[in-house]
């Protein structure tokens, strides 16, 4: 069994895990590091267990955005692209039909 040192909003938490999960332990830090530094902010440094529950609550809220929102995994800026492509080419085939 592996073990991590994940430091959030100023403290170190040590967290067991299975071997070749440390990575993925990382990458979760670092997804929780930002918000973590709001939810020290918002608890106003009063306590880390105060802090660790404005970061859950935090989290539980982006889950649920995420949940009621599920992303199309492509971009609003890329939909608008392909949006305004298919508009030239209809402008254009309309306008091939009407001259032929």
């Amino acid at each position: 069994m592996a073990e991590v040192t994940i430091t959030l909003a100023g403290r170190d938490y040590v967290v067991a895990c299975a071997d070749g999960e440390e990575r993925h332990l990382q990458q979760l830090e670092a997804l929780m590091r930002p918000h973590a530094e709001t939810a020290a902010r918002a608890s106003g440094g009063i306590s880390s267990d105060r802090t660790l529950l404005y970061l859950a609550l935090i989290l539980a809220d982006l889950l649920d955005e995420a949940q009621r929102n599920p992303s199309t995994g492509v971009s609003p800026t890329l939909l608008d692209r392909v949006a305004d492509r298919l508009e030239a080419v209809a402008a254009a085939l309309e306008e091939d039909l009407q001259t032929a």
